[in-house]
């Protein structure tokens, strides 16, 4: 992975890993200040499902990224960024368990990517099937309130401006 020929794939995949870092943490941030939207009445084991999701997905968005800092200090590696920015490690090095690390963190990513397509399978699943409004609740305002257009036209069988000139 560190060869000189892979060196830019390398730094833009270390530069998008520490964005999206960045991005989990002002997310949390923004959840902790901001209105959450109304959650829809759903079954029990539905609500244990979605909040054990929800918190995965949040614990997987830092556990990757810091595998793969961590991983890569302890390989010897610094942090290589696309500006040439380099982040040194703080550690000794410690190749077996760098390597280690950077196995999980391969293991993690895969993780997050499945539960992450699984999560829209399901917000799919019960916007098209259940017809409720667990998507609409995940989105923000504007693009929710375009999905409920498409439901309602979807369901009426009416165009929506026929309705609204009625």
């Amino acid at each position: 992975m560190y060869a000189v020929s892979r060196d830019f794939e390398r730094q833009l995949h270390e530069t998008l890993g520490l964005c999206v870092f960045g991005l989990s943490v002002l997310r949390i941030v923004w959840r902790t200040f901001d209105t959450h939207p109304q959650a829809p009445q759903l079954e029990p084991l539905m609500v244990v499902a979605s909040k054990a999701v929800q918190l995965t997905l949040y614990l997987l968005l830092f556990a990757v990224p810091l595998t793969a800092i961590l991983g890569a200090w302890f390989e010897g590696h610094p942090l290589t960024l696309i500006a040439g920015l380099q982040i040194h490690s703080p550690f000794a090095i410690a190749h077996k368990t760098g390597a280690l690390i950077s196995n999980i963190h391969t293991w993690l990513a895969d993780a997050l990517l499945w539960l992450a397509g699984l999560h829209a399978l399901a917000a799919v699943y019960h916007h098209v099937l259940l017809r409720d409004n667990v998507l609409s609740a995940m989105l923000p305002p504007w693009m929710a309130r375009a999905v409920a257009g498409l439901g309602y036209r979807r369901k009426t069988g009416v165009q929506l401006d026929r309705a609204r000139r009625a």
